[in-house]
């Protein structure tokens, strides 16, 4: 069993990826063994009209992979009438998980906006994700250049919140180590493993992190997904510690919801 707490519906908006429809992602997430993926939208990132974002990406979960897509809403605080996106991720579209794009939404984790986010995200007993970045700084489009997140200010803002399940998603290089460690620490902080990769990447995260706040994610179809499976091949961890990884961390966060 395989839980991927980091994939992507719709189409990035840079250029066309393998398995961006729906039908074909689906497939491939089956042909290798995944048994929920946590799916939120790329359509989030640039899309103003959050609430239809959250509605077509609802609907094509419930229409393909029968029961295999577990949707999670976009949210941009920096929008008017935010407050009512997170209500209808919960109380609508019955979600139990929302993902944030900080730097293509223009705050940071300092803002008023985040604390009042993870405010609402708890009363509405929410998970939060937050995506680091979504590419390499150095592939973006010259006209649209997007910083890495500042992830310096998230340790305070993780203390304000402690009750707030936070994944911290595609970190390559921002939070390292000690720091990874500390936020861990401070509240009910989870990292997935989509851009851990050097050799020994996983036997790595293991040692800056928790074992029980590490979740498996692919960033798919970004990321090809084989790659993500190949470097738990290729790690000398137990099998415990894989299905720890791989499954019963994401089932046992999502199950307190």
């Amino acid at each position: 069993m395989i839980v991927d707490v980091n994939v992507n519906l719709s189409r990035w908006p840079f250029r066309r990826l393998p398995h961006d429809e729906t039908s074909r992602l689906v497939k491939k997430l089956q042909q290798c063994g995944v048994s929920q993926a946590w799916a939120g939208s790329f359509d989030g990132v640039l899309h103003r009209d959050i609430a239809d974002v959250n509605r077509r990406l609802s609907e094509d979960c419930r229409r393909h992979g029968d029961g295999l897509l577990l949707p999670v809403g976009s949210v941009n605080p920096s929008l008017p009438d935010w407050e009512e996106d997170v209500r209808r991720c919960a109380e609508d579209h019955r979600m139990k998980v929302i993902r944030l794009h900080p730097n293509y939404h223009g705050y940071g984790f300092d803002s008023d906006l985040c604390d009042q986010l993870l405010a609402e995200a708890q009363r509405f007993r929410l998970i939060v994700q937050v995506a680091l970045k979504m590419e390499d700084v150095r592939t973006n489009h010259p006209l649209m250049v997007v910083p890495t997140v500042d992830a310096t200010p998230l340790a305070a803002l993780v203390k304000r919140h402690p009750n707030v399940p936070l994944i911290v998603m595609n970190n390559y290089g921002s939070v390292r180590g000690d720091a990874a460690a500390q936020l861990a620490e401070a509240g009910n902080v989870y990292f997935e493993n989509s851009h851990a990769e050097q050799v020994g990447a996983l036997e790595k995260l293991t040692k800056d992190v928790p074992l029980e706040r590490l979740l498996f994610g692919s960033h798919f179809p970004f990321f090809n997904l084989e790659a993500s499976l190949f470097k738990f091949r290729e790690s000398a961890l137990g099998g415990a510690i894989t299905e720890a990884i791989q499954h019963k961390n994401a089932e046992e966060l999502l199950g307190d919801r």
